[in-house]
């Protein structure tokens, strides 16, 4: 699944292409694409058709548009994306052949490029949901419950750390958990607890405060560097929206490497099996903690 990296930058390029434009009809080719729409593609349609599209927003992994036009759907509802592990929402010209995968396609009255989404494993969907009352950002009601994440201007770095001490798990647990941190997946979790010298099963209340704070800043640094060359692509089912793979899986430290030497002290890098994926580390620099 795309994490925030990813996420952002899909969000900046709907925020460049679709932003302010307003949907002129919308084909759903595969219903499964709106299952997440209780009254099924018809109601999905008629929602977003006549609608405009406002300024793409995210919340760690999760992205949405505002809508805003005639009917109930004015300032009162967005469109979110699931992108789940193939979803790509593409900014296509009409002259371009329909994409195999294609579930959903949104037109605009300007006659200009489509959205277009593909879903290869159709595990990824769109609905247009409720949004908080209020809200400017129009954050859909289903995810107001997820926490911001490092990226966000909003995100309160002594609050986090002071929960994640005060949590009674381990500390790669605690930066998958949705609720206390957004946006950070297995692949950054990784590169984050690497650059801070952390072993994955730590646990989280033998953190000092600067450590604490210092594993945050590791995962801030790891995502923007990873954002700035387009996020990590290990196949072709995740791109932005012109299709364009990202490039920061040349620089990965540790996901992914094992066997290679540790950029630090060259002892290889090791894999571990970890609820029901693979957490990679230095043996060496990650001390595994010893039994309390």
């Amino acid at each position: 699944m795309p994490e925030l990296p990813e996420v952002e930058v899909v969000r900046r390029g709907l925020a460049n292409w679709v932003a302010g434009r307003t949907v002129a009809d919308v084909q759903v080719l595969h219903p499964r694409a709106v299952r997440r729409q209780p009254a099924g593609p018809a109601d999905f349609t008629a929602r977003l058709t006549g609608t405009t599209l406002g300024a793409a927003q995210r919340r760690g992994k999760y992205l949405w548009v505002p809508l805003a036009g005639p009917g109930p759907e004015a300032g009162g509802f967005s469109l979110i994306g699931h992108l789940g592990m193939s979803g790509q929402l593409l900014v296509q010209d009409p002259s371009v052949p329909d994409e195999t995968h294609l579930r959903v396609r949104l037109r605009f009255t300007d006659g200009g490029r489509e959205l277009r989404f593909v879903d290869q494993r159709t595990f990824g969907g769109l609905a247009v949901e409720e949004a908080e009352d209020g809200d400017p950002e129009g954050t859909p009601v289903s995810i107001a419950h997820i926490a911001r994440d490092p990226l966000d201007r909003r995100f309160d770095d002594e609050a986090f750390v002071r929960a994640l001490r005060a949590k009674r798990t381990t500390v790669k647990r605690a930066l998958l958990d949705q609720t206390l941190i957004s946006g950070v997946g297995n692949i950054y979790a990784d590169e984050a607890l690497w650059r801070a010298k952390l072993h994955f099963e730590r646990p989280t209340a033998t953190l000092t405060h600067a450590q604490g704070a210092l594993l945050l800043a590791h995962a801030r640094e790891v995502m923007n560097a990873a954002l700035a060359v387009g996020g990590t692509s290990f196949d072709s089912l995740y791109v932005n929206v012109n299709g364009e793979s990202g490039y920061f899986s040349r620089d990965l430290d540790a996901y992914g490497r094992e066997g290679e030497p540790c950029g630090r002290c060259a002892t290889p890098i090791r894999r571990a099996a970890w609820m029901n994926r693979s957490s990679y580390f230095c043996p060496r620099c990650q001390r595994i903690p010893r039994p309390r």
